[in-house]
């Protein structure tokens, strides 16, 4: 079961992405995790990709592309894997396909958590934390009792500055143009299979595990 997971941010990604693993016992694979194993280990691989990111410079594809194959000729990768946050664009994904076919594997779905726009853009701009003991609210899925006051502690609430309307809009609208080319991609590969994540969690992940009943 070899699948990459998509979505925007808000679309439910995270949340999909844990039960996957924990329901098809197969590594979540996360470019962030990839790095800092890769980091913490000291491969070669990942002193390149620290010595980058040290400087606070995009980590080039060559290092990314090597940190994910030596990533999936990993034993736990076997029986499948989760990708989530790569490929990022075209030109990873041709890679991700070489690496693959390296393996002697390919890739079974690339599953597209799909929202509105401006559902995700409500999703983003409503959470609310407290300035006291960080409690997270949402003024729409999970509102104070008292508007702006904490339910735990009595604290002020406050929104974060990335999630104030405009700042989401920038975020959403990078996002999508991003996003597109790979969705286009893996379209045409025939990998693409989109779940409307606009339902209720649970169903979201009924139609997941629908979608993936044959692969078992």
């Amino acid at each position: 079961m070899n699948l990459v997971l998509m979505g925007l941010p808000g679309a439910g990604k995270g949340t999909q992405a844990e039960r996957i693993v924990e329901k098809y016992d197969i590594p979540h694979i996360s470019t962030g995790d990839m790095f800092r194993a890769a980091i913490k280990g000291q491969t070669e691989l990942g002193l390149k990709a620290k010595s980058y990111m040290d400087k606070g410079e995009l980590v080039p594809d060559e290092v990314t592309i090597g940190i994910v194959r030596e990533r999936l000729s990993q034993d736990d990768c076997k029986k499948g894997f989760l990708l989530d946050g790569f490929p990022r664009t075209v030109a990873q994904a041709d890679a991700l396909e070489n690496i693959l076919a390296e393996l002697d594997r390919q890739l079974n779905f690339v599953i597209n958590i799909d929202v509105d726009k401006n559902i995700l853009m409500e999703r983003l701009t409503g959470r609310r934390i407290c300035k006291e003991c960080g409690a997270t609210y949402h003024l729409v899925f999970n509102p104070p009792a008292k508007d702006g006051v904490c339910d735990r502690c009595g604290g002020e609430l406050y929104q974060r500055a990335d999630d104030n309307q405009e700042t989401v809009q920038t975020r959403l609208e990078v996002n999508m143009k991003q996003a597109q080319p790979l969705m286009d991609f893996y379209e045409e590969k025939g990998y693409l299979r989109h779940i409307n994540g606009q339902q209720d969690i649970d169903k979201v992940f009924a139609d997941i595990q629908e979608l993936l009943g044959g692969l078992q």
